[in-house]
């Protein structure tokens, strides 16, 4: 009996990408993940059956090393979901240094990835990809105008690639606002992050996967970029 083809999702070792990990895997998929540095829930994923392969996604070089091992990990694939991400202010307005950095992670990561594994993808009777991006891109940010940019550059990639690979691969975007708290989040800083939507919460990460699963599991979305911001729009 052929083995389901498994799940790729990137950046899936803490907060956002290791929930909606788990729930794939406790929904019946085969996953894999990329990892960019050393996590104590790596061994609780392996356990669970997750192949773990750390990724650097900074140069081309080690892009093309991650896909290679993709490859070698597996024959087809059921989706990607483009999770990995780097959260970084703008500093001199000389340097290029977090334009370039993210340019790979939000870009050119998933650019290499989604053609170099398209072909694995056409191997599923029903294939997705999907793009993690920001609510930001909705309207910049003047603190992380790399960040928005990028993340913009992903959402728009979505709309390319799913006219390319229409009708075998669905692709779609989700752009989350304030999804989960941190630790070390103060009260006064959560209310106000409350307040910037109608609904006044953090929902935490199971809207995303919620998310996820709709789009794996509807055959006739693409090319669209779903927001989950709770009605910031509104405001």
């Amino acid at each position: 009996m052929q083995q389901a083809a498994p799940i790729l999702i990137t950046g899936a070792a803490q907060r956002i990408g290791l929930h909606c990990a788990k729930r794939l895997v406790a929904d019946g998929y085969s996953v894999i993940i990329s990892y960019r540095s050393e996590h104590e829930q790596l061994e609780q994923l392996t356990q669970l059956g997750v192949t773990c392969i750390q990724a650097d996604f900074s140069c081309e070089a080690s892009i093309l090393v991650f896909i290679e091992q993709i490859k070698r990990h597996t024959s087809n694939l059921r989706a990607i979901i483009h999770n990995a991400s780097m959260w970084q202010a703008d500093n001199h307005p000389s340097a290029s240094q977090p334009l370039s950095q993210l340019f790979h992670v939000h870009m050119l990561a998933p650019y290499m990835i989604n053609l170099a594994c398209a072909p694995l993808l056409e191997q599923s009777p029903i294939a997705d990809i999907i793009h993690i991006s920001d609510d930001v891109t909705r309207r910049g940010s003047s603190k992380r105008i790399a960040y928005s940019a990028t993340k913009a550059g992903m959402d728009n990639m979505t709309l390319s690639f799913a006219a390319r690979f229409a009708p075998k691969i669905k692709v779609n975007t989700i752009a989350p606002a304030l999804i989960m708290q941190h630790p070390s989040d103060a009260e006064p800083y959560l209310q106000q992050a409350k307040n910037k939507s109608v609904m006044q919460t953090i929902p935490g990460p199971n809207v995303v996967y919620q998310t996820i699963k709709y789009l794996l599991d509807c055959p006739y979305t693409t090319g669209t970029t779903l927001t989950l911001n709770g009605g910031r729009h509104l405001l």
